[in-house]
């Protein structure tokens, strides 16, 4: 059995250890934080602090914006988009990991303290009841300080993450 975890789309692109875990999981994403991957893609802010480091990050969404429009991931992406909530059919991104896009619904309900992608990443945690996975310290600060009743970890504890989640 997989474990899972809710991330956004740039996350997946950026952290490269995502896709070598050892042992099978699942990344949920909302189909918004995808629709982000253009927005970076095209934008001139830097997504990394070294021009070199951004290049690469910069190739890196441009190759996942590329895989998502393959036509067989295209179409799986494209069906979950007719119902609110509705999740994609996995798209396999290695021999372990696969990849669920959520049609994730923002319905202000955390929105004073967290914005839309946040909250859709919040709320899809809550529905898929699997944990945040983040490379913001901040917003996990948040989620804590406002008792949203998820699990959340951050990035650089992923091997822990996984090891936590095991038994879940």
């Amino acid at each position: 059995m997989s474990q899972r975890f809710v991330i956004e789309a740039v996350m997946v692109a950026i952290y490269g250890q995502l896709l070598s875990a050892n042992r099978p999981v699942e990344y949920i994403v909302p189909y918004t934080t995808v629709l982000e991957l253009y927005e970076f893609e095209e934008g001139a802010e830097p997504l990394m602090n070294e021009p070199g480091d951004d290049q690469h990050v910069k190739e890196k969404v441009k190759e996942l914006i590329a895989y998502f429009e393959e036509p067989l991931n295209k179409k799986k992406i494209q069906k979950a988009l007719t119902i609110p909530w509705a999740k994609s059919a996995p798209i396999l991104l290695g021999d372990q990991i696969k990849l669920s896009v959520i049609n994730a619904v923002d319905n202000a309900h955390y929105g004073e303290l967290f914005d839309p992608i946040e909250t859709e990443v919040l709320l899809s945690s809550l529905k898929e009841e699997a944990p945040v996975l983040t490379d913001q310290l901040e917003m996990i600060q948040r989620i804590i300080s406002a008792a949203v009743p998820i699990q959340v970890f951050d990035i650089d504890d992923f091997e822990f993450a996984l090891e936590g989640t095991a038994h879940l």
